[in-house]
């Protein structure tokens, strides 16, 4: 996928998909080190007695190496901007999920809350995404339509500014937003993250996802940091160089700004 291409997707569907983006010896060596965290055996699905297995944030080894591919950061550069982003050294928590009779309890729509207020016990979102310059989800396993896929409702990033927009700077909880979030994207379609060990999906913040069960038969093993901005996103710029996030925002918020070339934003 050449540059242009890639901004241009992210900018009209919340993300792209980039094969092979880590790896695979980095990839094989998360896995593994993945399974270890779960006390479960690979090879002996009687082990897999749970449908989810939440492992703690990781920085060791192949976990550091990840996210620091040169395929990794110049996408980073193309969607939020050089030198706009923090690099990162971990992959934060991994939600690993296993076939299971029982549903999970963490699958409804939702965007990714990125702050905590004082005095808050839910995560916080504002319309110039705080404290998040991208989602990102990282495969270390092979991914089936039947492995309980990450479902995205493709293009609701734009859906939700105006959401969000109401909320001013302090912004509002996934708890308080969720209702309408759900509203205002359910007409969109789905896509659903599939895909192989190493491959990486590049996400806008405010892009409108979900888990759900795992009626497949090998488990998925996932991570989902945020990148992290070094800078706030602005959606007043005057020399006009706004990041392909900046645009899909404005987008969303009824302003039409058009999207760069490919390395006018950076």
């Amino acid at each position: 996928m050449d540059d242009t291409t890639l901004v241009s997707r992210f900018v009209r569907d919340g993300f792209v998909k980039l094969e092979g983006a880590v790896a695979p010896r980095v990839a094989a060596d998360c896995a593994r080190l993945l399974w270890r965290e779960t006390g479960c055996d690979a090879n002996d699905p009687a082990t897999w007695t749970q449908p989810v297995h939440w492992v703690a944030g990781r920085a060791d080894g192949p976990f550091a190496a990840a996210p620091n591919s040169p395929f990794l950061h110049h996408a980073y550069d193309l969607l939020v901007g050089a030198g706009r982003w923090e690099p990162r050294y971990s992959l934060g928590s991994f939600p690993l999920r296993f076939p299971h009779p029982e549903e999970p309890d963490d699958a409804g729509w939702h965007i990714e809350g990125s702050y905590l207020p004082e005095g808050e016990s839910w995560y916080f979102t504002n319309v110039r995404s705080r404290d998040r310059a991208l989602l990102m989800l990282f495969l270390f396993s092979e991914v089936g339509p039947e492995d309980a896929p990450t479902r995205i409702r493709v293009g609701s990033h734009l859906d939700v500014p105006k959401v969000l927009e109401r909320y001013g700077e302090d912004g509002a909880s996934g708890l308080t937003l969720a209702p309408d979030l759900v509203a205002a994207s359910e007409h969109r379609s789905l896509a659903l993250a599939t895909g192989s060990p190493g491959d990486v999906f590049l996400c806008h913040p405010f892009l409108v996802h979900a888990a759900q069960p795992h009626h497949g038969a090998r488990p998925r093993f996932m991570a989902q940091p945020p990148l992290m901005p070094a800078a706030p996103y602005e959606l007043e710029r005057p020399d006009g160089r706004y990041s392909p996030v900046e645009i899909a925002i404005r987008r969303g918020l009824g302003q039409d700004t058009p999207v760069p070339d490919g390395a006018q934003h950076r």
